[in-house]
Protein backbone atom coordinates (compact mmCIF):
# COMPACT_ATOMS: atom_id res chain seq x y z
CA UNK A 1 0.00 0.00 0.00
CA UNK A 2 1.30 3.75 -0.44
CA UNK A 3 0.76 6.56 2.39
CA UNK A 4 1.67 10.02 1.66
CA UNK A 5 1.64 12.38 4.36
CA UNK A 6 2.23 16.26 4.72
CA UNK A 7 4.08 17.19 7.69
CA UNK A 8 3.36 20.31 9.66
CA UNK A 9 5.64 23.23 9.85
CA UNK A 10 6.99 23.05 13.74
CA UNK A 11 7.85 26.28 15.55
CA UNK A 12 11.99 25.18 16.23
CA UNK A 13 14.94 26.91 15.77
CA UNK A 14 18.02 25.52 14.78
CA UNK A 15 20.26 25.77 17.63
CA UNK A 16 17.61 24.74 20.56
CA UNK A 17 18.18 21.35 22.14
CA UNK A 18 15.46 19.69 23.02
CA UNK A 19 15.21 19.03 26.38
CA UNK A 20 16.06 23.14 26.88
CA UNK A 21 12.66 23.69 25.00
CA UNK A 22 10.79 20.75 26.91
CA UNK A 23 12.06 22.97 30.11
CA UNK A 24 10.96 26.17 28.77
CA UNK A 25 14.60 27.24 30.18
CA UNK A 26 15.63 30.90 29.39
CA UNK A 27 19.22 31.12 28.44
CA UNK A 28 21.65 33.79 27.70
CA UNK A 29 21.72 35.25 24.10
CA UNK A 30 23.58 33.59 21.98
CA UNK A 31 27.06 35.36 20.66
CA UNK A 32 27.28 35.99 17.12
CA UNK A 33 30.90 35.84 17.67
CA UNK A 34 33.02 34.00 18.95
CA UNK A 35 36.29 33.20 20.83
CA UNK A 36 39.72 33.13 18.73
CA UNK A 37 42.47 32.82 21.16
CA UNK A 38 44.92 30.52 21.20
CA UNK A 39 44.94 27.70 24.00
CA UNK A 40 46.69 24.74 23.63
CA UNK A 41 44.07 23.16 25.98
CA UNK A 42 40.99 21.41 25.07
CA UNK A 43 38.24 24.16 26.05
CA UNK A 44 35.77 24.20 29.42
CA UNK A 45 32.32 23.01 28.72
CA UNK A 46 31.72 24.38 31.69
CA UNK A 47 32.02 28.30 31.03
CA UNK A 48 30.31 30.36 28.99
CA UNK A 49 32.39 32.30 26.51
CA UNK A 50 31.56 34.94 28.60
CA UNK A 51 33.67 33.60 31.05
CA UNK A 52 30.35 32.52 33.41
CA UNK A 53 30.71 29.61 35.48
CA UNK A 54 28.03 26.80 34.15
CA UNK A 55 26.59 24.69 37.64
CA UNK A 56 23.38 23.35 36.78
CA UNK A 57 22.29 20.79 34.03
CA UNK A 58 19.60 23.82 32.58
CA UNK A 59 22.62 26.17 32.39
CA UNK A 60 24.76 23.48 30.77
CA UNK A 61 22.10 22.98 28.16
CA UNK A 62 21.82 27.02 27.37
CA UNK A 63 26.34 26.55 26.87
CA UNK A 64 25.43 23.73 23.95
CA UNK A 65 23.38 25.90 22.46
CA UNK A 66 26.48 28.52 22.56
CA UNK A 67 28.66 25.58 21.27
CA UNK A 68 26.64 24.57 18.64
CA UNK A 69 26.52 28.02 16.83
CA UNK A 70 30.11 28.68 17.45
CA UNK A 71 30.55 25.06 15.51
CA UNK A 72 28.49 26.46 12.77
CA UNK A 73 29.87 29.38 12.60
CA UNK A 74 33.68 28.12 12.50
CA UNK A 75 33.66 24.26 11.22
CA UNK A 76 30.14 22.61 10.19
CA UNK A 77 28.17 25.96 8.48
CA UNK A 78 24.84 26.73 8.80
CA UNK A 79 22.50 23.79 10.03
CA UNK A 80 19.27 24.95 8.45
CA UNK A 81 15.35 24.39 10.38
CA UNK A 82 12.66 22.53 9.05
CA UNK A 83 11.84 23.37 5.57
CA UNK A 84 8.30 24.88 5.05
CA UNK A 85 6.94 21.87 3.65
CA UNK A 86 7.98 18.38 4.23
CA UNK A 87 6.24 15.47 2.55
CA UNK A 88 6.31 11.65 2.87
CA UNK A 89 5.67 8.64 1.02
CA UNK A 90 5.88 5.26 2.20
CA UNK A 91 5.31 2.19 -0.67
CA UNK A 92 6.84 -1.03 -0.13
CA UNK A 93 10.61 -0.88 1.37
CA UNK A 94 11.02 2.90 -0.03
CA UNK A 95 10.13 5.96 2.35
CA UNK A 96 10.69 8.67 -0.28
CA UNK A 97 10.75 12.43 1.17
CA UNK A 98 10.46 15.81 -0.34
CA UNK A 99 11.15 19.11 1.33
CA UNK A 100 10.01 22.41 0.01
CA UNK A 101 11.80 25.73 1.00
CA UNK A 102 11.68 29.21 -1.01
CA UNK A 103 9.92 27.96 -4.25
CA UNK A 104 12.18 24.95 -4.65
CA UNK A 105 12.12 21.07 -4.00
CA UNK A 106 14.07 18.28 -3.65
CA UNK A 107 13.30 14.59 -3.07
CA UNK A 108 15.61 11.89 -2.06
CA UNK A 109 14.43 8.10 -0.99
CA UNK A 110 15.87 5.78 1.91
CA UNK A 111 15.26 2.22 1.85
CA UNK A 112 14.01 0.38 4.79
CA UNK A 113 14.42 -3.77 6.17
CA UNK A 114 12.32 -4.63 8.82
CA UNK A 115 12.50 -7.11 11.16
CA UNK A 116 10.24 -9.93 11.23
CA UNK A 117 7.35 -9.60 13.65
CA UNK A 118 5.21 -7.03 14.82
CA UNK A 119 6.31 -2.82 15.04
CA UNK A 120 7.00 -0.30 15.80
CA UNK A 121 10.92 -0.90 15.69
CA UNK A 122 14.12 0.55 16.90
CA UNK A 123 16.05 1.29 13.81
CA UNK A 124 19.43 2.32 12.78
CA UNK A 125 19.89 4.62 10.15
CA UNK A 126 23.05 3.91 8.48
CA UNK A 127 25.11 5.83 6.04
CA UNK A 128 25.96 4.32 2.82
CA UNK A 129 25.27 0.96 4.31
CA UNK A 130 25.64 -0.43 8.04
CA UNK A 131 29.02 -1.72 8.70
CA UNK A 132 28.13 -2.40 12.09
CA UNK A 133 26.28 -5.76 12.96
CA UNK A 134 22.39 -4.82 13.36
CA UNK A 135 20.95 -7.33 15.42
CA UNK A 136 17.50 -8.89 15.17
CA UNK A 137 14.74 -6.59 16.22
CA UNK A 138 16.04 -3.53 14.79
CA UNK A 139 15.10 -2.43 11.49
CA UNK A 140 17.87 -0.84 9.26
CA UNK A 141 17.50 2.65 6.82
CA UNK A 142 19.99 2.71 4.25
CA UNK A 143 20.64 6.34 3.61
CA UNK A 144 22.47 7.40 0.37
CA UNK A 145 24.56 10.60 2.20
CA UNK A 146 26.41 11.26 -1.06
CA UNK A 147 22.66 12.02 -2.89
CA UNK A 148 22.43 14.74 -0.08
CA UNK A 149 26.10 16.25 -0.26
CA UNK A 150 28.54 15.04 -2.46
CA UNK A 151 32.32 14.20 -1.17
CA UNK A 152 34.33 13.38 -4.38
CA UNK A 153 37.11 16.00 -3.36
CA UNK A 154 36.99 19.92 -4.06
CA UNK A 155 34.95 19.55 -6.49
CA UNK A 156 32.07 18.50 -4.87
CA UNK A 157 31.50 21.39 -2.64
CA UNK A 158 28.07 22.72 -2.76
CA UNK A 159 26.83 20.02 -5.19
CA UNK A 160 24.10 17.49 -4.01
CA UNK A 161 20.16 18.09 -3.14
CA UNK A 162 20.79 20.42 0.09
CA UNK A 163 22.52 22.77 -2.27
CA UNK A 164 20.17 22.37 -4.76
CA UNK A 165 17.46 23.18 -2.22
CA UNK A 166 19.59 26.36 -0.57
CA UNK A 167 21.97 27.03 -2.91
CA UNK A 168 25.33 26.11 -3.79
CA UNK A 169 26.92 28.46 -2.09
CA UNK A 170 25.46 27.75 1.50
CA UNK A 171 27.67 27.57 4.37
CA UNK A 172 27.30 23.99 5.09
CA UNK A 173 29.83 21.31 4.56
CA UNK A 174 29.06 17.42 3.52
CA UNK A 175 28.59 16.65 6.98
CA UNK A 176 25.98 19.30 7.78
CA UNK A 177 23.90 18.55 4.47
CA UNK A 178 23.77 15.02 5.94
CA UNK A 179 22.83 15.90 8.88
CA UNK A 180 19.96 18.00 7.79
CA UNK A 181 19.12 14.75 5.58
CA UNK A 182 18.77 13.05 8.79
CA UNK A 183 16.60 15.55 10.22
CA UNK A 184 14.02 15.16 7.38
CA UNK A 185 13.96 11.45 7.99
CA UNK A 186 13.35 11.61 11.73
CA UNK A 187 10.37 14.21 10.26
CA UNK A 188 8.85 11.33 7.71
CA UNK A 189 9.63 8.80 10.65
CA UNK A 190 7.39 11.18 13.05
CA UNK A 191 4.79 11.46 10.64
CA UNK A 192 4.70 7.70 9.17
CA UNK A 193 3.94 5.32 11.24
CA UNK A 194 3.02 3.09 8.03
CA UNK A 195 6.46 2.51 8.01
CA UNK A 196 6.85 0.80 11.34
CA UNK A 197 9.50 2.59 13.40
CA UNK A 198 9.29 3.73 16.46
CA UNK A 199 11.01 7.41 15.80
CA UNK A 200 11.67 7.62 19.55
CA UNK A 201 13.95 4.49 19.53
CA UNK A 202 16.25 5.49 16.50
CA UNK A 203 20.23 5.28 16.02
CA UNK A 204 22.58 6.61 13.42
CA UNK A 205 25.72 4.94 11.83
CA UNK A 206 28.51 5.40 9.43
CA UNK A 207 32.56 4.41 9.24
CA UNK A 208 35.28 6.88 8.00
CA UNK A 209 34.14 10.07 6.67
CA UNK A 210 30.74 8.33 7.26
CA UNK A 211 31.49 8.17 10.72
CA UNK A 212 32.46 11.91 11.05
CA UNK A 213 29.18 12.05 9.71
CA UNK A 214 27.38 9.90 12.02
CA UNK A 215 28.82 11.91 15.04
CA UNK A 216 28.12 15.43 13.85
CA UNK A 217 23.94 14.22 12.96
CA UNK A 218 24.28 12.48 16.52
CA UNK A 219 24.93 16.18 17.56
CA UNK A 220 23.01 18.32 15.65
CA UNK A 221 20.08 16.09 14.86
CA UNK A 222 18.21 16.17 19.08
CA UNK A 223 15.54 13.60 18.12
CA UNK A 224 18.36 10.64 17.29
CA UNK A 225 18.72 8.23 20.52
CA UNK A 226 21.73 6.88 20.00
CA UNK A 227 24.92 7.85 18.18
CA UNK A 228 27.29 4.99 16.83
CA UNK A 229 30.40 6.55 15.25
CA UNK A 230 32.54 4.18 13.84
CA UNK A 231 36.43 5.18 13.38
CA UNK A 232 35.74 8.49 12.79
CA UNK A 233 38.95 9.67 13.30
CA UNK A 234 40.12 13.46 12.23
CA UNK A 235 36.78 15.33 12.36
CA UNK A 236 34.76 13.28 14.16
CA UNK A 237 35.83 11.74 17.76
CA UNK A 238 39.32 13.18 17.23
CA UNK A 239 39.92 16.80 19.13
CA UNK A 240 41.58 18.77 16.72
CA UNK A 241 44.13 20.26 19.64
CA UNK A 242 45.70 16.53 20.13
CA UNK A 243 45.42 15.75 17.09
CA UNK A 244 48.21 18.52 16.35
CA UNK A 245 49.95 17.31 19.04
CA UNK A 246 50.23 14.06 18.15
CA UNK A 247 51.62 15.24 14.47
CA UNK A 248 53.90 17.21 16.46
CA UNK A 249 55.08 14.47 18.20
CA UNK A 250 55.86 12.86 14.69
CA UNK A 251 52.81 10.47 14.42
CA UNK A 252 51.13 10.06 10.91
CA UNK A 253 48.01 11.34 11.72
CA UNK A 254 44.98 13.56 10.08
CA UNK A 255 45.02 16.75 11.70
CA UNK A 256 43.07 20.13 10.11
CA UNK A 257 45.49 21.24 7.81
CA UNK A 258 45.53 17.81 6.10
CA UNK A 259 41.40 17.42 5.83
CA UNK A 260 40.25 20.76 4.38
CA UNK A 261 42.20 19.59 1.15
CA UNK A 262 41.30 16.18 1.23
CA UNK A 263 37.69 16.62 1.23
CA UNK A 264 34.56 19.27 1.39
CA UNK A 265 33.27 17.66 4.76
CA UNK A 266 33.57 21.04 6.91
CA UNK A 267 32.10 24.31 5.57
CA UNK A 268 34.70 27.05 3.95
CA UNK A 269 34.69 28.87 7.29
CA UNK A 270 36.84 25.95 8.71
CA UNK A 271 39.89 26.67 6.25
CA UNK A 272 40.83 30.00 8.14
CA UNK A 273 41.05 27.95 11.28
CA UNK A 274 42.71 24.33 9.50
CA UNK A 275 46.20 25.63 10.51
CA UNK A 276 45.43 27.32 13.79
CA UNK A 277 43.06 25.28 15.24
CA UNK A 278 43.89 25.68 18.75
CA UNK A 279 42.15 29.37 18.00
CA UNK A 280 38.74 27.45 17.56
CA UNK A 281 36.05 28.32 20.61
CA UNK A 282 35.36 24.85 20.90
CA UNK A 283 36.50 21.47 20.15
CA UNK A 284 34.95 17.93 19.83
CA UNK A 285 34.69 16.80 23.15
CA UNK A 286 32.28 19.46 23.22
CA UNK A 287 30.84 17.77 20.07
CA UNK A 288 29.90 14.94 22.07
CA UNK A 289 28.94 16.82 24.93
CA UNK A 290 26.10 17.88 22.37
CA UNK A 291 24.74 14.84 22.27
CA UNK A 292 24.26 14.17 25.78
CA UNK A 293 22.39 13.27 27.92
CA UNK A 294 21.17 11.02 24.81
CA UNK A 295 22.98 7.67 24.11
CA UNK A 296 26.61 7.73 22.64
CA UNK A 297 28.88 4.69 21.65
CA UNK A 298 31.94 6.29 20.04
CA UNK A 299 33.66 3.07 18.06
CA UNK A 300 37.18 3.79 16.79
CA UNK A 301 40.14 1.46 15.79
CA UNK A 302 43.83 2.13 16.70
CA UNK A 303 44.88 3.17 13.23
CA UNK A 304 47.62 5.74 13.30
CA UNK A 305 45.75 7.92 10.52
CA UNK A 306 42.37 8.31 12.64
CA UNK A 307 44.32 9.01 15.79
CA UNK A 308 44.05 6.51 18.51
CA UNK A 309 45.49 9.05 21.25
CA UNK A 310 43.35 12.22 20.01
CA UNK A 311 39.94 9.93 19.70
CA UNK A 312 40.60 8.22 22.96
CA UNK A 313 41.79 11.49 25.05
CA UNK A 314 39.35 13.52 23.59
CA UNK A 315 36.32 11.15 24.01
CA UNK A 316 37.70 10.49 27.74
CA UNK A 317 36.97 14.21 27.83
CA UNK A 318 33.40 14.17 26.27
CA UNK A 319 32.25 11.63 28.94
CA UNK A 320 33.55 14.14 31.93
CA UNK A 321 30.64 16.08 30.52
CA UNK A 322 28.52 13.00 31.00
CA UNK A 323 29.58 12.32 34.47
CA UNK A 324 28.80 16.06 35.11
CA UNK A 325 25.00 15.68 34.14
CA UNK A 326 24.95 12.19 36.12
CA UNK A 327 24.82 10.23 33.42
CA UNK A 328 28.49 8.73 32.37
CA UNK A 329 26.98 5.37 31.37
CA UNK A 330 25.10 7.13 28.68
CA UNK A 331 28.14 7.29 26.69
CA UNK A 332 31.17 4.99 25.90
CA UNK A 333 34.17 4.19 24.21
CA UNK A 334 35.29 1.12 22.99
CA UNK A 335 38.71 1.09 20.89
CA UNK A 336 40.15 -1.78 19.49
CA UNK A 337 43.22 -2.40 17.15
CA UNK A 338 44.58 -5.17 15.01
CA UNK A 339 41.88 -4.90 12.09
CA UNK A 340 40.78 -3.69 9.04
CA UNK A 341 39.16 0.13 8.51
CA UNK A 342 35.45 -0.59 8.85
CA UNK A 343 35.47 -4.06 10.02
CA UNK A 344 33.71 -4.76 13.17
CA UNK A 345 36.23 -7.00 15.04
CA UNK A 346 34.73 -9.45 17.88
CA UNK A 347 35.77 -7.92 20.93
CA UNK A 348 33.96 -4.65 20.70
CA UNK A 349 30.37 -6.58 20.16
CA UNK A 350 29.48 -6.73 23.72
CA UNK A 351 29.94 -2.94 24.18
CA UNK A 352 27.97 -2.51 20.80
CA UNK A 353 25.14 -4.98 22.33
CA UNK A 354 25.21 -2.86 25.10
CA UNK A 355 23.99 0.47 23.69
CA UNK A 356 21.92 -1.22 21.63
CA UNK A 357 20.19 -2.78 24.14
CA UNK A 358 19.46 0.07 26.55
CA UNK A 359 19.01 2.89 24.08
CA UNK A 360 16.98 0.88 21.39
CA UNK A 361 15.59 -2.30 22.53
CA UNK A 362 14.51 -0.70 26.11
CA UNK A 363 16.42 -4.21 27.70
CA UNK A 364 17.97 -4.07 30.82
CA UNK A 365 21.63 -4.16 30.95
CA UNK A 366 24.75 -2.20 31.78
CA UNK A 367 26.63 0.51 30.05
CA UNK A 368 28.69 1.19 32.84
CA UNK A 369 32.75 2.16 31.90
CA UNK A 370 33.09 1.25 28.98
CA UNK A 371 36.04 3.07 28.06
CA UNK A 372 38.69 1.43 26.23
CA UNK A 373 41.91 2.83 24.23
CA UNK A 374 45.40 2.78 24.05
CA UNK A 375 47.21 3.19 27.37
CA UNK A 376 48.28 6.81 27.93
CA UNK A 377 45.89 8.22 26.55
CA UNK A 378 44.88 10.88 29.16
CA UNK A 379 42.25 13.38 28.73
CA UNK A 380 44.26 15.18 32.01
CA UNK A 381 46.72 15.86 29.61
CA UNK A 382 44.50 17.80 27.58
CA UNK A 383 42.53 19.84 30.52
CA UNK A 384 42.93 22.62 32.42
CA UNK A 385 39.52 22.31 34.11
CA UNK A 386 38.14 20.19 36.49
CA UNK A 387 34.43 18.97 35.67
CA UNK A 388 31.51 20.15 38.59
CA UNK A 389 28.63 17.90 39.64
CA UNK A 390 26.02 19.72 37.97
CA UNK A 391 22.55 20.66 39.79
Amino acid sequence: MKYSIVLPLLATTVLAAPVVEQRQEACPAIPSTFPSTANAKLPNPFKFFDGTAVTTKAQFECKNKEVSAALQAQELGDFPKKPSTVTATYSGSSLSITSTEGGKSVSFSVSVKLPSGTGPFPAIIAYGAASIPVPAGVATITFNNDDIGQQAGGSSRGKGKFFDLYGSSHSAGALTAWAWGVDRIMDALEATPSVGIDPKRVGVTGCSRNGKGAMVAAALVNRIALGLPQESGSGGAACWRISDSEKSKGKNIQTSSQIVGENVWFSTRFNSFSTKSNTLATDHHQLAGMVAPRGLLVIENEIDWLGPVSTTACMKAGRLIYKALGVPDNMGFTGSGNHNHCSFPSNQQADLTAFINKFLLNQSGSTAGIEKGPSGADAATYIDWTAPTLT
